[in-house]
């Protein structure tokens, strides 16, 4: 992957990073659900109008919406509203690197090399050390739906595969028209009209910043720039980019919203930093071994 790629990867994993933060604070004054549904009603409109339906099927744009929007983000603000910490959460979605490789192999045919699975057994135990601590407190129901998400996301990346090399904005934007009814459906079945109706009159601007946050730097630049690097290098190559997004989640969730970081986390954020570096250079460590 040419250094332009990789720096384009690095800022998408601070910009998600730091969006867990951001939901922790919106979900303190507006319901989960109706969160998310305004954050991917303001990444479609006005957007939608203006740019070009991207030259791929209604059913792969449906089949992501739903499982981006609907799936993984419905589970992780409501695991998030339930008590899930940013911090926490931010490590539990990097699963989704586990679960794009696994669903690539199965279903795209794509096999990880040695380096890249060496990378990801050190990545892994990095997010074990960072989670224990957290876990052994309690909070099963949110940590299980934020996995839940976790695959979701899993399942989005591969559908963004199968959509080949479309226009990758075009591709996000429309995509968004999708989730924001569901999720206004299930916020109001489960939150009811009342709260619904009070949270949209009383929407303040810190409500109006996160989902102004949300909508354009996290789900429109970062998910259109994952798109396309997922559309041009395997999984396997692109996907452990996101378990940097921690690091960035942790310290943000420390400096904004005081959560704290215990030793162990600070340890275990250093060995994903090292089993990233051992996906994305090994090969190139691999080939100068073996030419000298």
């Amino acid at each position: 992957m040419p250094l332009a790629h990789v720096f384009l990867a690095l800022i998408v994993t601070v910009i998600w990073g730091l969006s867990f933060v951001v939901i922790k604070l919106g979900v303190g004054s507006m319901p989960p659900l109706l969160l998310a549904s305004l954050r991917f009603l303001f990444a479609a409109l006005p957007a939608v109008f203006f740019i070009p339906r991207p030259q791929t099927s209604w059913r792969i744009l449906i089949a992501y919406g739903f499982f981006l929007g609907v799936a993984q983000f419905g589970l992780l603000f409501a695991a998030i509203a339930l008590g899930m910490p940013a911090s926490l959460a931010s490590v539990v979605m990097q699963a989704q690197v586990f679960f794009t490789i696994l669903f690539a192999a199965f279903l795209m045919g794509e096999r990880p090399g040695p380096h890249q699975i060496l990378g990801g057994i050190v990545a892994c135990l990095g997010l074990v050390l960072i989670a224990w601590p957290r876990l052994s407190g309690g909070g099963g129901v949110p940590f299980l739906m934020t996995v839940a998400a976790a695959a979701a996301w899993g399942v989005a990346n591969i559908v963004s595969k199968k959509a080949g090399r479309v226009d990758m904005l075009g591709f996000v934007v429309w995509s968004s028209l999708i989730p924001p009814l569901p999720l206004l459906a299930f916020s109001l079945m489960l939150d009811g009209p009342d709260q619904v109706l009070a949270a949209l009159s009383h929407v303040n601007a810190g409500t109006i910043g996160a989902i102004a946050y949300l909508a354009y730097p996290t789900t429109i630049f970062a998910f259109a720039v994952w798109g396309f690097l997922l559309s041009r290098y395997p999984a396997a190559t692109v996907t452990p980019f996101a378990l940097l997004v921690p690091v960035a989640g942790i310290l943000g969730s420390t400096l904004i919203l005081g959560e704290i970081v215990h030793p162990i986390e600070a340890i275990g954020c250093a060995v994903i930093v090292l089993g990233l570096a051992v996906n994305v250079f090994g090969i190139r460590v691999m080939r100068r071994l073996r030419a000298a």
